[in-house]
């Protein structure tokens, strides 16, 4: 108990650390590294020092420290996948979200299902034999740059029992392809803006000092989320976290369903599927039936959106910073070559692929749409969003509407994948082929399906200029 008390504690200082660091020094402003991951870094430099330096006794005590820690990103995933769709608004027949998101959600399907084709070929066909590493090695690339930290720690057990230097290297992919989406994001922004892409950027030095620290002024300072609840009868954010603990219930009730329907339907089976898959997009699917269900029996106003985003936006922070401070360096120094080959490769084709279709695909807006997913393709939504406040401040295209209706379709298909797709290659490695002719044929789908798009939008293009 008091160790998981002090690894609760340094964490906290940890992150008060990071967001100190992040109001005092403009270079971490400038790169708009989360306190998240600035405090992690710091907790890894502390921890490597400690450990290295400090006597047996302490270095023991940090590493149990550490071992606790590393734990906290399996557990909290679930937490942050089973808000995605609780408190969501009843959708209204007036929106055509197919017809709306359609080609925003090819741009995205293409490049996740491409980041698994040129990872898993690159660790099938060169790395896994020139390394020494698995074939689950190439998965990495798209779970760490489109899943991000969280779905590598939601895969931790996984890992854990089948390649356990896989969280390490997941988590320096995920850490990896977050400063490459900020970093090089400011920078595709700068140069869209010099060639007039963009209208309305805001550059760095124009804003202010509030913004340039990430503080809120006093005077406008916007609410956290409504209280649904009276407190004399329960507490609004008490009643919200049991709400969530209920969607990870349901969960975890699917998850143990289908193993043992898998045991039962097929007892001689060498292989179990399900016997090694994460729970958390269990969890999502739990907060779409406990969502349902609250909205066919009248409850759906007690459960607030903004409320669930406070509690996975606290998840995710302590997430991040766990994940990023407990990176066993050892395993990525032995392992830097590939690892270096793997996130290169990844940032080409992602941003390769989403500028160069994004301007095809998108009649409106196409630079706004196209630097909200190069910043979720490579780090987390919350990046994606970050650049589109830079490139779209107030609002005043479709880009934020276009991206969230999207994600109603694409985060469900990608998250039961990776799921899908690191369990079977853990539990049989040579199937690494038939994966990634799998995903070179859906992959090839959407090629077509934004060939159709790209032909359809120059032959609009032409009846408008006749």
């Amino acid at each position: 108990m008091a160790t998981a008390i002090t690894a609760f504690c340094l964490l906290s200082v940890l992150l008060v650390c990071g967001k100190v660091l992040r109001v005092r020094l403009p270079v971490l402003q400038k790169l708009y590294l989360p306190s998240s991951v600035v405090g992690g870094l710091l907790g890894l430099l502390v921890a490597s020092l400690v450990v290295r330096y400090a006597p047996s006794g302490v270095a023991k005590a940090t590493q149990e420290v550490s071992d606790i820690v590393r734990q906290l990103p399996g557990f909290l995933i679930n937490v942050i996948f089973a808000t995605l769709f609780l408190g969501k608004a009843k959708k209204t027949r007036s929106e055509n979200m197919a017809a709306t998101a359609f080609s925003q959600l090819c741009l995205a399907q293409l490049v996740a299902w491409g980041q698994y084709v040129v990872g898993l070929g690159l660790a099938g066909f060169w790395l896994a034999q020139s390394f020494n590493l698995p074939p689950a090695f190439g998965n990495l690339l798209e779970i760490g740059f489109e899943g991000g930290h969280g779905t590598v720690g939601g895969l931790q057990s996984l890992f854990v029992d089948k390649w356990a230097d896989g969280l390490a290297l997941g988590y320096t992919v995920a850490t990896a392809g977050m400063i490459l989406g900020i970093v090089l994001g400011m920078f595709f922004i700068n140069i869209a803006y010099k060639h007039g892409y963009v209208k309305t950027v805001r550059p760095f030095n124009e804003r202010s000092l509030h913004e340039r620290k990430g503080i809120y002024p006093r005077r406008n300072r916007p609410n956290a989320g409504l209280q649904t609840v009276y407190s004399d009868s329960v507490d609004s954010l008490a009643w919200h976290v049991a709400i969530v603990g209920l969607a990870i219930l349901i969960g975890f009730g699917m998850l143990k369903g289908l193993q043992a329907a898998e045991v039962a339907l097929f007892p001689a089976a060498k292989t179990r599927i399900f016997a090694g898959f994460p729970l958390f997009p269990l969890c999502m699917l739990g907060g779409v039936v406990l969502q349902s269900s609250a909205s066919a029996i009248g409850l759906r106003l007690f459960i607030d959106r903004d409320q669930m985003q406070r509690i996975a936006g606290t998840a995710l922070d302590f997430l991040s910073l766990a994940a990023v401070a407990t990176i066993q360096i050892s395993v990525v120094a032995q392992n830097w070559q590939p690892l270096l080959i793997l996130i290169v490769a990844g940032a080409v084709w992602t941003a390769g692929s989403v500028f160069w279709f994004a301007p095809r695909l998108f009649r409106t807006a196409w630079f706004e749409r196209a630097v909200t997913e190069f910043g979720q393709a490579t780090g987390v939504t919350a990046t994606g969003l970050l650049l589109l406040r830079t490139v779209d401040p107030e609002n005043k295209t479709c880009a934020a509407t276009t991206f969230g209706y999207k994600q109603l379709f694409h985060e469900p298909v990608m998250n039961t994948w990776v799921a899908i797709a690191i369990t079977l290659i853990l539990a049989n490695p040579a199937s690494w082929r038939g994966l990634w002719l799998f995903c070179t044929a859906v992959l090839a789908f959407w090629l077509v399906a934004a060939a159709v798009l790209i032909h359809l939008n120059r032959k609009a293009t032409r009846d408008e200029k006749a």
